[in-house]
């Protein structure tokens, strides 16, 4: 156990509330008409040259870096061009460029990683972001009043909400609109107690972790992914169809693809909450890793599985409710937790040291290392002998449960080292070594 430490950071919630405002409606019909045309004549005053740091993308072909127009003329020039056609108050204008040059700007960014192509960014959803400038908030009655236009205001209340009391202590941020809905998020500052490190390797089927005052954590994905495959299989059957050009095949599609979207949100958002309230006063560590670059990488067959692993989302929700950090993946599983040795032929489920005879998971070797490099320690013998091989008997498994949400312990491994099964699951921890 480490000494304590306090980490304070904002914690932003979004809560949705409903709307019947025809002005809302035509506003985001609006802003999102002017949020496309300044895409537009941005796009069209990019300059491509070339970067002479950088001449290769992906090793073979020359790179030509776009340049976005941000001079203060053209900047005028855009204001006046989408004011002129506007209806609302002139904040509506100057948020709807800025807007704008966010989603030009974060796809220069993507494209210069390869994760973009060289294609205008088009805008496929209405919605309309209000200003600070524009909103005016009663904390004491729990109302926002919206100025539309000069003289024209709408209020969105959260009184009556399902929320309010846990909103009680938090200040509103800048609104989503929407046609039916508007999205308000809260923000608090909140203290985060950390008395230790929990480090986590992500796979497939499993997230494993490693603290030395817990021992090791095995978070099961197994349910998750055999309903995407499930719903992956239901997607091949109706795309047989579609060839047909059937318009019901399209159809059940899009509704499919919802619900699979709606199942593996809902489950990643508890099954994240799970885990940040089993281990309140502790920080989580994980590996800074890419996605889209493993499935570059990757054959057809794996990329397939990759597709189905949900640890980026995980993470993205475990990082909004707790405290996240993350440390380079570089040889992580390669690499042996007790002297060091690199592996470069790693194959299997098993790690084997040839260097000093570990034999060990190789998901929990991963973790360990990524704990070792959290922290800034060398591999030690000593170390490992008395923190980690004393924690080998024990694992604490973390999953949903089907009637509700539920931490699980189940007894560790006996015998050969092979995966876990989901049967194994006691009430209480066994220690296999009496």
């Amino acid at each position: 156990m480490t000494d304590s430490k306090i980490i304070t950071k904002p914690v932003i919630r979004a809560y949705k509330v409903k709307h019947n405002s025809e002005k809302i409606r035509n506003l985001v019909e609006w802003f999102t008409k002017a949020v496309q045309r300044a895409i537009d004549l941005i796009w069209d005053n990019v300059e491509w040259k070339l970067d002479l740091k950088n001449k290769y993308r992906h090793g073979r072909v020359k790179l030509k870096v776009p340049v976005i127009p941000k001079s203060s003329d053209f900047r005028k020039a855009l204001r006046e061009e989408i004011g002129r056609s506007s209806p609302y108050a002139s904040h509506w204008t100057k948020e709807a460029i800025r807007v704008a040059y966010n989603i030009v700007e974060n796809w220069r960014k993507r494209y210069l990683k390869g994760k973009a192509e060289k294609a205008k960014p088009k805008v496929k959803r209405k919605f309309a972001r209000c200003p600070v400038t524009l909103m005016k908030i009663n904390y004491e009655e729990r109302k926002i009043r919206i100025t539309v236009s000069k003289g024209e205001h709408e209020l969105i209340s959260w009184k009556s909400q399902w929320f309010t009391n846990r909103v009680k202590d938090c200040k509103v941020k800048e609104l989503i609109l929407k046609e039916n809905e508007v999205i308000v998020p809260f923000e608090k500052e909140v203290a985060f107690i950390i008395e230790d490190y929990i480090a986590w390797d992500c796979n497939e089927l499993t997230i494993d972790g490693f603290s030395p005052s817990i021992g090791f954590v095995r978070i099961d994905l197994r349910d998750l992914i055999s309903k995407r495959i499930v719903f992956q299989e239901k997607r091949r059957r109706i795309q047989e169809l579609m060839k047909k050009k059937s318009r019901v095949a399209k159809r059940l599609w899009k509704k499919y693809n919802k619900r699979e979207k709606n199942f593996a949100r809902d489950y990643e958002r508890k099954l994240a909450t799970l885990v940040v309230r089993t281990f309140p006063s502790y920080g989580h560590v994980f590996e800074d890793l890419s996605k889209e670059a493993m499935i570059r990488k990757s054959n057809k067959n794996l990329r397939k599985r990759l597709s189905r692993a949900s640890w980026i989302s995980i993470i993205k929700e475990m990082e909004s409710r707790g405290v996240v950090s993350f440390v380079s993946p570089k040889l992580t599983s390669k690499t042996c937790s007790r002297c060091g040795w690199i592996n470069k032929d790693l194959r299997g489920q098993v790690f084997v040291c040839r260097r000093c005879g570990l034999v060990i998971d190789r998901q929990k070797n991963a973790a360990v290392n990524i704990y070792l490099k959290m922290r800034g320690f060398s591999h030690s013998y000593e170390w490992w002998e008395r923190t980690v091989k004393p924690l080998l008997n024990h694992e604490l498994w973390v999953r949903l449960s089907r009637k509700g949400v539920s931490p699980m312990i189940c007894s560790p491994m006996k015998g050969e080292l092979r995966m876990m099964s989901s049967k194994c699951y006691v009430d209480e921890c066994i220690d296999v070594s009496t």
